[in-house]
C-alpha cells in the first residue's frame, strides 16, 4: 500500500524542439510517448512512478537547474541501460566505481537535445567524501560533482576507497 500523499511524481520541462525531443525521450525510456500533440508530449511511467511533459518553447528553456536521475537496482541494470542506449546512438559518459554525493556508485550520464542531463546509478554504499573528479594535478573540483565529466580526467580506483 502506498503512504505517500504524493503516488506520482510529476515534471514538465521546456524544450526547443519537440520533435528531437521525443526521439530522445523514446528511446531514453523504452517506450513510446503516451500523449503527443502540437508542440507537446507527455510519458507516463509505471516504474518508477513519474509522468512527465514537455512543452516547446524556445524561450523558456533553461539549463544548469541541476539534473535528473534514477536510481536503479543493480549494477547489471546500469550496464543493460547503458549498452541499450548506446546501440541505439545516444551517447553516455560513463563512470564506474566513483564517489558522487557521498556514495560510492555505479552510473553512466546522457543528456537530451537541449542539455537536460540524466544520471542512471546504482547506490553501493555511503561513504566519506565527495567528489569523483580530480584536474590533471590530483586536486579535488567540488563543483564537479553531481554532472558528468567534461573530459577524461584521473579517477578513483575502488580499492583506494574506503566506505
Amino acid at each position: 500500500m502506498n503512504t505517500s500523499p504524493f503516488p506520482r511524481m510529476h515534471i514538465s520541462l521546456y524544450v526547443s524542439n519537440i520533435e528531437a525531443t521525443i526521439k530522445f525521450y523514446d528511446t531514453f525510456f523504452g517506450q513510446p510517448a503516451t500523449k503527443t500533440k502540437v508542440n507537446y508530449a507527455k510519458y507516463i511511467l509505471e516504474s518508477p512512478s513519474l509522468i512527465i511533459s514537455f512543452v516547446e518553447n524556445k524561450e523558456r528553456v533553461q539549463q544548469n537547474f541541476g539534473h535528473l536521475g534514477f536510481e536503479v537496482a543493480s549494477k547489471d541494470e546500469v550496464m543493460l541501460k547503458m549498452l541499450t542506449l548506446k546501440t541505439k546512438g545516444i551517447l553516455v559518459k560513463e563512470e564506474m566505481g566513483t564517489n558522487c554525493c557521498y556514495a560510492l556508485q555505479d552510473k553512466f550520464w546522457a543528456t537530451d537535445p537541449d542539455g537536460v542531463q540524466w544520471e542512471v546509478y546504482y547506490f553501493h554504499a555511503d561513504s566519506d567524501f565527495n567528489d569523483p573528479h580530480y584536474t590533471e594535478g590530483g586536486e579535488k573540483e567540488a563543483a564537479a560533482c553531481c554532472m558528468p565529466p567534461t573530459n577524461e580526467k584521473k579517477r578513483v580506483n575502488l580499492s583506494d576507497l574506503k566506505v
